[in-house]
């Protein structure tokens, strides 16, 4: 394929609306009482609120709801699943009709404030709390956004070269397109009170306690870093990698031409993962993706709308299908066996994408703060863990709902409330 191919391919999968579009999409929304739309989104954004703002030209007020109840709102605008959230519930979605767009026209508020530059909030007076955040994705640049409103100084610790998490390494390229990721980033920057160290990890290069000795709070927010292994024999064959490390490349890649794909791509799993990898495969080239499922469509993980756009995009969907043997030659692999009602069939693959799942990897943390089967951090429901001064969230944290960019924003939000709570408890306690 060509530079130009792949960059049509790669363009903007849903390009911001004009004015025009918005105001016209903003005229359909019914402005309910006690919205239904409110209560599917985990940030409780007031979604008629804005999108009334929208309506009568008063973009600043309409990002102003938005960025207040969701500090990352640009890029939940894209990521979110918003056909199972908050358009799922709207009450034009039914037969003759479809929703509001409300993740359009949440885009089109949010991007305008990005573009202006210009900041919407106020910090408080310094109070001379400083935390520590281990995490720079969406639950960690949440809280610290939040905490840095409030007078306080959040410090982010990450691993990574970049901040960001997953809407910089894990999520596909047509869906944060032009570096966007990074401007969200630095437009929370801009307001103070945010300190971002990268190429720092916990247990490596500091330890719990020392966080905990040195700053007034800590927020664990690393994500979710091990990947779930097949457990067949031939995972080492050359061709066979993990999705998530696949999306990463291409999400980093200076030059996407020179990104490695097959021709015939097998990709194993059923989320926004498989998804995503799928997909981007599919983009780059390979005359054939086939997304390989061991239960039903209804079971997946990606949503009817993920599914759909895959299988438009060239992707073949195969359901209740088991992986029973990866087939290599001379160390690269050739295809993957299935099995699916007590008979066997093969697909021929010279690259095969793993998207089963990832899994808490809890270096340097106590095994009192995980759960019994270790998969996660236990937090109340102020994400809040059982060791003082400590809280965590996003999908390392154990919460309600499912493992989304939004929720993990809400748990940055709920944890620096908390945190801030607990230090004018400590200073009324002084007193």
């Amino acid at each position: 394929m060509t530079h130009k191919t792949i960059a049509c391919e790669f363009a903007d999968v849903a390009p911001l609306l004009d004015a025009s579009a918005a105001a016209a999409a903003a005229s359909r929304c019914h402005y309910c009482y006690d919205a239904p739309c409110i209560q599917a989104c985990p940030t409780q954004i007031d979604i008629p609120g804005f999108i009334r703002k929208i309506g009568n030209g008063n973009l600043k007020g309409a990002a102003v709801d938005i960025l207040s109840a969701n500090p990352l709102g640009g890029a939940c605008a894209r990521v979110c699943p918003t056909e199972i959230l908050c358009e799922g519930s709207c009450v034009r979605n039914h037969e003759g009709d479809e929703a509001v767009s409300i993740g359009k026209l949440q885009r089109h508020a949010a991007d305008w404030a990005m573009a202006r530059g210009e900041p919407l909030f106020r910090r408080a007076p310094e109070t001379g709390r400083r935390i520590a955040i281990i995490g720079a994705g969406p639950a960690g640049l949440a809280c610290a956004s939040k905490l840095a409103l409030a007078g306080h100084q959040a410090i982010i610790f990450d691993a990574r070269a970049k901040p960001g998490g997953l809407n910089e390494y894990g999520i596909a390229a047509y869906k944060v397109v032009e570096d966007f990721a990074q401007r969200e980033i630095e437009w929370l920057y801009s307001m103070g009170g945010i300190e971002i160290k990268t190429g720092l990890a916990l247990g490596r290069d500091f330890t719990l306690d020392e966080l905990r000795k040195q700053y007034d709070a800590v927020f664990i927010a690393f994500g979710l870093g091990g990947v779930r292994e097949l457990a067949l024999d031939g995972e080492s064959l050359q061709g066979v990698m993990n999705a998530v490390d696949f999306i990463e490349q291409v999400r980093q890649a200076d030059d996407l031409e020179r990104v490695p794909v097959g021709r015939r791509v097998v990709v194993i799993g059923g989320g926004n993962t498989a998804v995503d990898a799928a997909v981007q495969s599919r983009k780059l080239g390979a005359t054939s993706v086939t997304m390989v499922y061991r239960r039903g469509v209804k079971n997946m993980g990606a949503t009817w709308a993920e599914q759909e756009f895959a299988q438009t995009n060239g992707v073949t969907i195969v359901t209740h299908a088991k992986p029973v043997r990866l087939i290599g030659e001379k160390g690269l692999i050739q295809g993957v066996e299935f099995e699916r009602d007590n008979e066997r069939f093969v697909i021929e693959a010279d690259m095969v994408l793993k998207a089963i799942g990832q899994t808490l990897v809890p270096i340097g943390v106590d095994k009192e703060l995980l759960t019994l089967d270790g998969s996660r951090i236990v937090t109340d429901e102020n994400r809040q863990t059982t060791l003082a001064k400590v809280w965590a969230g996003g999908d390392c944290a154990t919460h309600e709902g499912l493992d989304l960019t939004v929720q993990a924003v809400q748990d940055g939000k709920l944890a620096a409330a908390s945190i801030d709570a607990s230090f004018e408890l400590t200073a009324i306690k002084a007193a």
